[in-house]
């Protein structure tokens, strides 16, 4: 029975995920209006981020509702937040990326957290 129930909200999720991508989308801005984006480097922390991010805060920064921080609402006047938190982890639920990821990797990182996946 729980199972079934699990199921059958994952696959309601799975459902309704398209709609809210579509509505976030023709909220946000172009790429280019975020200020002091480097299309380049955004493009690079997009790539980043599918690859160590994603698994925790989701697909384009839209969380399926789990324990990870929604992205999108990161303060972008926050930088120095931002990267304290991905080198040294946090709360000890984040995990501390610091040697797997340059100072490069994570300014990227932050140029395309800051667009809040809007591109």
């Amino acid at each position: 029975m729980k199972r079934k129930l699990l199921t059958g909200i994952a696959l309601a999720l799975l459902a309704v995920a398209p709609a809210l991508r579509a509505v976030s989308a023709e909220m946000s801005p172009p790429i280019a209006a975020v200020a002091g984006s480097n299309v380049d480097s955004v493009g690079r922390g997009r790539e980043l981020y599918v690859q160590y991010c994603s698994r925790c805060h989701g697909t384009d920064m839209v969380t399926a509702g789990n324990f990870a921080y929604d992205l999108r609402q990161f303060p972008r006047d926050a930088e120095k937040r931002f990267v304290q938190s991905v080198m040294h982890g946090k709360n000890g639920r984040m995990p501390p990326w610091g040697d797997l990821l340059s100072t490069g990797d994570v300014d990227a990182l932050w140029a395309y957290v800051k667009t809040g996946a809007r591109q």
